[in-house]
């Protein structure tokens, strides 16, 4: 196709494809071209043109716009109260029709801070982080800030580099179950930085932390499977370097008192590694098993469901956390909820007070639940 007739403006272009290239401003438009189908047509297309970008409001327009210098204008968004009221009123009109937004990031080197709180999380996959971000981030809203969130994919290499990451722009860091050493744990506590981690302690380290009663939860499956009759009792590890799983073994080494013999099989956290396991699992002789968490026993449960065994007729099955499909799984599942909604609340207020300057924050343990259903029964 060749030239097309010039558009109102006189310009003119090129159509192939369907699309017209029209050169302007230094820009390139793509304008949707319809061809006539009538041989006898005058004009040999019709041009839809796509409307240009409106142009950036700046702080010089809102300036123009309000009658007021561009430092007048900086001062009433940064809040400084020496700005009258009438003008820093005539300001805020003047950005309203025009429509402008500030820059965050020029806000925030004004002002000293970037207004945004750093979360990273092991993985983004695993619905116990969601409730806690979607807490903290509730939090942080109400308080006036931004939540960046980073996955480190389980690695404890990429977790610190991301938590370097953070650090350039965020004025405070929460940790969700951090796997990094305990070297880089200080190093990070030494830089300054409010910084806030969930299910990890770590004695003798100057770190504010929010944790989950993991051991309660652990010797409370015990006690419910010794309870049912059961002796041998599979336990499926999560993830290596996770705090969370050194709890639930430590619980477990006192399982005995409950009359429980304990077989420990490395798995991890996802409902793959469960369904990888659940061979392993049958072969140990267990009469019972502990997954590392819900994701973990849902895997589990499918393998067995494929294999034809019957839970809890051939084998009890147990979760951890409480995920919303544990509910829902043929047979629901026996678990410990944790309220995770309430760690990302308690998390983000205390981070807040933090980065406020106070103190006085002191290690606060979340409790948990035994949810008993269908997946663990009486041994026959």
């Amino acid at each position: 196709m060749g030239p097309l007739p010039a558009l109102p403006d006189g310009t003119t272009g090129t159509a192939r494809h369907g699309l017209c290239y029209v050169p302007g401003a230094g820009n390139r438009f793509l304008i949707t071209v319809s061809t006539a189908r009538k041989p006898c047509a005058r004009r040999r297309a019709v041009l839809m043109v796509a409307s240009k970008r409106a142009k950036r409001v700046t702080i010089a327009d809102v300036a123009r716009e309000a009658g007021a210098s561009v430092a007048t204008v900086s001062r009433v968004l940064n809040g400084v109260d020496t700005v009258a009221p009438g003008l820093a009123e005539r300001v805020r009109s003047a950005m309203a029709d025009l429509g402008y937004r500030p820059s965050a990031a020029a806000q925030g080197l004004a002002r000293g801070r970037s207004g945004t709180i750093g979360v990273l999380v092991p993985d983004l996959a695993n619905p116990y982080f969601h409730d806690i971000i979607k807490a903290v981030s509730a939090v942080a809203r109400d308080a006036g800030s931004r939540v960046l969130v980073m996955d480190s994919g389980e690695d404890p290499a990429v977790e610190r580099e991301l938590t370097e990451d953070l650090l350039r722009y965020a004025d405070g860091l929460l940790l969700c179950s951090p796997r990094m050493p305990r070297a880089d744990l200080a190093a990070l506590a030494g830089r300054g930085t409010p910084m806030l981690v969930t299910d990890r302690q770590v004695p003798g380290l100057a770190l504010h932390s929010i944790t989950v009663d993991f051991f309660r939860g652990i010797m409370a499956l015990c006690g419910h499977l010794a309870r049912l009759g059961h002796r041998r009792v599979l336990f499926l590890e999560g993830p290596e370097h996770a705090w969370a799983n050194s709890e639930r073994l430590r619980a477990l080494s006192g399982a005995e008192a409950f009359g429980l013999e304990v077989i420990t099989l490395p798995c991890g956290s996802t409902t793959d590694e469960g369904y990888a396991g659940a061979p392993a699992a049958l072969e140990s002789g267990a009469t019972a098993v502990i997954a590392y968490n819900d994701f973990v026993a849902l895997g589990v449960l499918a393998r067995f469901s494929e294999l034809g065994v019957k839970v809890p007729d051939d084998i009890s099955l147990t979760g951890f956390d409480e995920i919303d499909m544990a509910r829902f799984s043929a047979p629901p599942l026996t678990t410990v909820a944790v309220p995770r909604h309430r760690l990302g609340q308690i998390a983000g207020g205390a981070l807040g007070r933090i980065m406020a300057g106070r103190d006085d924050i002191e290690p606060e343990t979340v409790p948990v639940e035994l949810r008993v259903r269908s997946s663990t029964g009486a041994l026959s």
